[in-house]
């Protein structure tokens, strides 16, 4: 089989993977030239997951997070503590984008729609406007022909 062989890494190998990191992480969030001062946040919680996104008044993505995302796995993505996690984790991202006011529209039968709007709340974010825009179907796909035997 032969010897195994250790590659070291030298200390300018270190520094350029550091940096190419630091990168990344700063391209993560881009701040534009202009503050915004408004914007939207749209909740999105399932029987599976929170979806949380941050955008501005014409609706234009500036930031998303999952319950995933975040670090949950599995059933633990669908409980209210996830989704208060990831409000924290969006109104983190708000703060450093410069972003006070916000509307809310929460979608979707999960259970961590409330906690979600109370976190965001707790963080400091001043919201205007809580709509619920959950698709409510009016009378519902034809029924099934009744069965003859």
């Amino acid at each position: 089989m032969g010897k195994k062989r250790i590659i070291q890494q030298t200390e300018e190998e270190l520094l350029k993977e550091r940096e190419s990191v630091d990168a990344k992480v700063k391209k993560e969030i881009q701040v534009g030239p202009k503050k915004i001062k408004e914007g939207k946040i749209f909740i999105s919680s399932t029987y599976n997951n929170t979806i949380i996104t941050l955008s501005d008044l014409k609706g234009n993505v500036l930031a998303w997070r999952t319950a995933g995302s975040v670090g949950f796995k599995g059933t633990k993505k669908a409980t209210p503590f996830a989704a208060s996690k990831v409000a924290e984790a969006i109104a983190q991202t708000a703060e450093k984008l410069g972003i006070e006011k916000m509307e809310v529209e929460v979608k979707g039968i999960g259970s961590g729609r409330e906690s979600a709007v109370r976190s965001l709340a707790a963080r400091g974010i001043e919201i205007l406007t809580i709509k619920d825009t959950t698709p409510i179907p009016h009378n519902g796909c034809r029924s099934p022909k009744v069965r003859r035997v």
